[in-house]
């Protein structure tokens, strides 16, 4: 005896069927199956107790495709802004030790001048991530 043959008279489980089920729900909602066929084949799914029983009432519908699952934007939006802070106080950590190291140098404290450029930097992040959230609304 094949393989196939054996696993024709195997008994299927509540799960087989539930997929079963499944599958026929979709082809319901691709338009495949009209509510007549559909219902038909769902009480022979439940009704079925082997695979032989049970692989025909699908064998002609083709596999289910499931579509590539896309993160979500707003996590993604919100992972590039926290990124684009972060190279912001990474510049600023570096442009104050500089200001810092030359003051210390010199014996006294020079005007502030990392606030300029990190005023500005800071002006252009906000800007944009008031300008993204208002494309979304």
């Amino acid at each position: 005896m094949s393989s196939e043959a054996d696993r024709s008279r195997l008994r299927i489980s509540d799960a087989d069927r539930a997929a079963t089920a499944e599958r026929l729900r979709i082809a319901l909602d691709e338009g495949r199956l009209d509510l007549t066929e559909y219902d038909d084949r769902v009480r022979s799914a439940y009704a079925a107790t082997t695979y032989g029983e049970l692989e025909p009432i699908t064998a002609d519908l083709p596999p289910v495709t499931v579509p590539a699952v896309k993160e979500p934007a707003a996590p993604v939006e919100r992972q590039k802004w926290l990124n684009e802070w972060r190279e912001w106080l990474g510049g600023a950590v570096i442009m104050i030790a500089i200001w810092g190291t030359t003051s210390l140098v010199s014996g006294s404290l020079h005007a502030f001048w990392p606030a300029i450029p990190l005023g500005i930097w800071a002006a252009v992040l906000l800007a944009g991530a008031l300008g993204n959230k208002e494309k979304d609304a």
